[in-house]
C-alpha cells in the first residue's frame, strides 16, 4: 500500500520502476477524490516518477475536477506547479461514448443538417441523461456533489457544447475546444426555469446526511446568447431513480406547415445510451388513397453495425492516452467555464422537490415548460 502523503513511499515506488527497466512511458491514473490530486500531485513530482514537460508522462485525473469554481482553480493552479498542460489529462468518460464522438460527424459530414442547424429551423434541443437506480452505497461521495456537479457540470455541458458550438477552423483538439468554450461562455440558464428534486428514500441511504438538500434531479432551460441560437430553448434534463436509463439528445425542428397544414415536425435523436444510434423522423404521404401526411422514420442502430462488442468509453480514452491524444479529454477553460455556470445556478438556493417517480417531475416541468410534453 501507498501513503499518498508520505514522500518516501512515492520515491520506493520510483526506484521498483527504475529496476524494472519498463518505464519508457509512465502515466498515472488517478481516480481519488479531487481535494488528494494536488497532493499526491506532489508525491510523483517530488519524487522524480514524472517530471515537468517531460515528453512520455503522463497523469490522469477522473471527475469531478474540484467541488466549485473556487476549489477547481486551486487545485489546478498547483497541477501547474508540477506538470506541463500537455501532461495533464482530465477525463470525462462521456466524451469517449460512441455517439458523443459522432455528434461532430452527424452536423458537419451532412449538408442537410449543417445548413439547417440555427434558430431559423431548430424549436429546440433537449439533452436528457436519466438512471432508473438510486445512488446505491454512494452516499458519501454523491451527497457532497448531487446532479448539478456529479452530471450537469461536466457530462450535460459536454452535450451542449458539441451541439451547439461553431464549425471550427480546423478539426485539431484545440480548435475544437476553442469553439466549446466559446459557447459555454455565452450560455445563460433561466432563473424562472429550473427545478431541482430529491428522490424519496434517498435520505435513508447509508451516509446521507438526514436533513439533506441534495439534489438528485435536475431540469434547466438555458438559452446561448449568440445569433445562431437566439430565443432556442435548451432543456436539460438529468436525474436518478427515473423511468428509464435513457441518455440522448434530441433535436426538434420547426414545424414547416406553410402548404402542408398537418405536417409533423422533423426531428433528430442521438441516442447515447443503452441504445446507440440515430434517429431521424420526417414527413411522407400515406399510402393509399388519400392526402394525408404521416411522420415516417429512419433509423441507425450503430451498435447494430459493429462485429462483437462496442468498444466502452474507458477503452476508447484509454487507448488515446496511450497514443497521446488529448481530443476527448477536457481542457481547463473547459472546466474553468463550466463551474461559472452552476456556480451561478447554485446561488439561487432552490430547495428540491420530494418526488416518489418520474411522473410527478414530469408535471412539474409541463406546468413550465409545456412544448416538452411530448419529449420527455
Amino acid at each position: 500500500n501507498l501513503d499518498v502523503t508520505n514522500l518516501s513511499d512515492y520515491i520506493s515506488l520510483k526506484e521498483k520502476i527504475d529496476e524494472s527497466g519498463l518505464d519508457s512511458e509512465r502515466m498515472f491514473y488517478l481516480a481519488v477524490p479531487p481535494q488528494l490530486f494536488p497532493v499526491i500531485a506532489r508525491g510523483i513530482s517530488e519524487s522524480g516518477l514524472i517530471k515537468k514537460n517531460e515528453e512520455n508522462s503522463r497523469i490522469v485525473f477522473e471527475k469531478p475536477f474540484g467541488e466549485d469554481l473556487k476549489s477547481a482553480k486551486e487545485i489546478n493552479s498547483k497541477l501547474w506547479q508540477y506538470f506541463d498542460e500537455k501532461q495533464i489529462y482530465r477525463i470525462d468518460h462521456y466524451l469517449g461514448k460512441e455517439m458523443i464522438q459522432n455528434v461532430l460527424v452527424v452536423r458537419f459530414a451532412n449538408i442537410i443538417f449543417e445548413n439547417n442547424w440555427d434558430s431559423s429551423s431548430i424549436e429546440n434541443i433537449i439533452i436528457l441523461a436519466k438512471e432508473k437506480d438510486g445512488i446505491f452505497n454512494r452516499g458519501n461521495y454523491y451527497d457532497k456533489v448531487g446532479a448539478l456537479k456529479d452530471m450537469v457540470q461536466s457530462h450535460l455541458m459536454q452535450m451542449v457544447a458539441l451541439v451547439t458550438m461553431e464549425k471550427p477552423s480546423q478539426f485539431t483538439s484545440d480548435k475544437i475546444k476553442d469553439e466549446k468554450v466559446k459557447v459555454i461562455k455565452n450560455l445563460k440558464i433561466d432563473k424562472d426555469h429550473i427545478i431541482l428534486g430529491q428522490y424519496q428514500g434517498y435520505k435513508a441511504v447509508k451516509n446521507v446526511d438526514y436533513n439533506s438538500n441534495t439534489e438528485t434531479f435536475v431540469y434547466a432551460k438555458a438559452y446561448i446568447d449568440n445569433e445562431r441560437w437566439k430565443n432556442v430553448p435548451i432543456h436539460l434534463i438529468t436525474g436518478k431513480q427515473l423511468d428509464e436509463k435513457k441518455s440522448e439528445i434530441i433535436i426538434n425542428f420547426k414545424n414547416n406547415d406553410l402548404f402542408f397544414k398537418n405536417s409533423h415536425r422533423n426531428k433528430l435523436v442521438i441516442r447515447v445510451a443503452p441504445i446507440e444510434g440515430v434517429n431521424f423522423i420526417f414527413n411522407v404521404k400515406e399510402a393509399g388513397l388519400n392526402d394525408k401526411i404521416v411522420p415516417a422514420t429512419l433509423d441507425y442502430c450503430h451498435s447494430c453495425e459493429v462485429l462483437g462488442n462496442t468498444p466502452e468509453a474507458y477503452e476508447k480514452l484509454l487507448l488515446d492516452l496511450s497514443n497521446k491524444q488529448n481530443s476527448l479529454f477536457t481542457r481547463w477553460d473547459e472546466i474553468e467555464t463550466s463551474w461559472k455556470i452552476i456556480d451561478e445556478l447554485k446561488l439561487h438556493n432552490l430547495k428540491p422537490l420530494i418526488y416518489n417517480n418520474y411522473q410527478e417531475l414530469k408535471n412539474e416541468i409541463i406546468k413550465i415548460s409545456e412544448d416538452l410534453k411530448y419529449d420527455l
